[in-house]
């Protein structure tokens, strides 16, 4: 019995192995996205537009997995039956390519490259490099003898902005590309080890949801140095030359700065007063330059106040998140003993992958964590570590109930009770993650 159910084993190894070489040699799989996780969020939302006459901006932060989705939308295209011929992928930060990183001389490589009154499609990572790409692209789009269906990548928020509006007047649909959810996490968690969702939560908090931690089988050390190994590129690709700062011990203590009061509120002016009692003078416009240079390479986020009452926006003392929690971790190793920030971070940039608006809510002087909107669609938050006390619930509660209009309202914390009041529904944050 044994010998046969080897033997059948073997040929099942052989059936699958042969269906695999007949797939990918007719092209309808792709050898490079094997093991990786299909990020159905992102290709949802972008399916729609393939094959349009509109160019897809994938932008976030350096390493969230820009380049990945490009290789899961060639498959999806290569699983629609276009042949490989058709598609011409370039990486820019790769040097084979540096040649390319002209806009003149990258526009006549594709036109050669490409077949006469046939669609070509484009995937151009980390378009940044080329200088004036925009010309390239813009010149393409409007070919007549050939058609184009383009895809390109970067790692900085100006990318759609200033000059790219110009040259592409609407032409264009923009995504923002974030570091594994919850959700992701544990399924890349899982193809290693099997794990419960309590501990794999554990892990998300340390290791937040860089992809390429997958790879490193998240292991402590290596994880940990990769992260900061991100962290130093993100300053000194991202924000240092690209905005030629020169000053770059002022830049990481800001930055260090921030990321220690991220989900707290303060001021350009609350620092420059922190800085000065450390014997440092610094304006507060320049820090405030500082920190919007970190917004455009999406390390941060700020988050505006809406004042609930008075229906105005609130232009001082603003809050600020982390791309990737992870990275925190990695420069100060203390996400746990500030797991009421993380919590919020995470919330945070969940509901911005979600699609919401996020801003924060006032109310006289209470808060409201973060108010989601999406068309006509409208959420209020309140996260929290633990409703441990009666003076916790009724702080995070109350607040909610001041809202008298009929949108959703949770409190999200780590709690395992279902403590739903009011019609205030409370979620443990795990649920809320996994939740559709």
């Amino acid at each position: 019995k044994y010998i046969n159910l080897l033997f059948l084993s073997v040929i099942i190894d052989k059936i699958i192995f042969f269906i695999f070489f007949i797939s990918y040699n007719c092209g309808i799989i792709s050898i490079e996205v094997i093991n990786m996780i299909k990020r159905e969020l992102y290709l949802n939302k972008i399916k729609p537009f393939i094959d349009k006459d509109i160019i897809k901006v994938l932008t976030g932060i350096r390493r969230s997995g820009k380049s990945v989705m490009l290789k899961l939308l060639m498959n999806e295209i290569l699983n629609q039956g276009v042949a490989k011929e058709q598609i011409i992928y370039l990486n820019f930060e790769d040097l084979k390519n540096k040649p390319l990183c002209s806009f003149d001389i990258l526009h006549n490589y594709i036109l050669e490259n490409s077949e006469k009154n046939k669609k070509t499609y484009l995937f151009l990572d980390e378009i940044q490099e080329v200088k004036a790409w925009e010309k390239c692209i813009n010149s393409l789009r409007v070919q007549e003898e050939y058609q184009f269906d383009i895809y390109i990548t970067g790692s900085n928020a100006k990318l759609l902005s200033g000059e790219l509006a110009t040259y592409l007047a609407g032409r264009y649909v923009g995504f923002i590309i974030y570091p594994f959810s919850f959700k992701e996490f544990l399924e890349a968690l899982s193809q290693i080890k099997p794990i419960s969702e309590t501990q794999a939560f554990k892990e998300y908090i340390k290791f937040g949801g860089m992809p390429f931690l997958h790879n490193l089988s998240f292991q402590l050390e290596p994880s940990l140095q990769y992260l900061k190994d991100v962290y130093s590129s993100i300053i000194l690709k991202d924000i240092t030359q690209k905005n030629s700062i020169r000053d770059i011990d002022l830049l990481e203590k800001i930055i260090s700065y921030v990321i220690m009061n991220i989900g707290n509120t303060f001021s350009a002016t609350s620092i420059s007063k922190f800085f000065k009692s450390e014997n440092r003078k610094t304006s507060p416009e320049t820090i405030l330059n500082y920190i919007k240079v970190c917004e455009e390479a999406f390390l941060i986020y700020k988050v505006q106040r809406n004042d609930l009452i008075g229906k105005k926006i609130l232009s001082i003392n603003e809050k600020y998140y982390i791309a990737d929690h992870g990275i925190r971790e990695a420069i100060f190793e203390n996400n746990q003993r500030d797991i009421n920030q993380i919590l919020e971070n995470i919330i945070y940039i969940e509901m911005l992958r979600r699609g919401y608006d996020v801003k924060i809510g006032k109310i006289n002087d209470l808060e409201v964590d973060f108010i989601c909107t999406k068309y006509e669609e409208k959420i209020y938050i309140q996260v929290t570590y633990l409703l441990a006390s009666l003076e916790t619930i009724e702080r995070e509660f109350s607040v909610l109930e001041l809202i008298k209009d009929n949108f959703p309202k949770y409190v999200i914390s780590m709690d395992q009770f279902d403590m739903s009041r009011n019609g205030i529904k409370h979620y443990n944050i795990i649920d809320f993650l996994l939740k559709e």
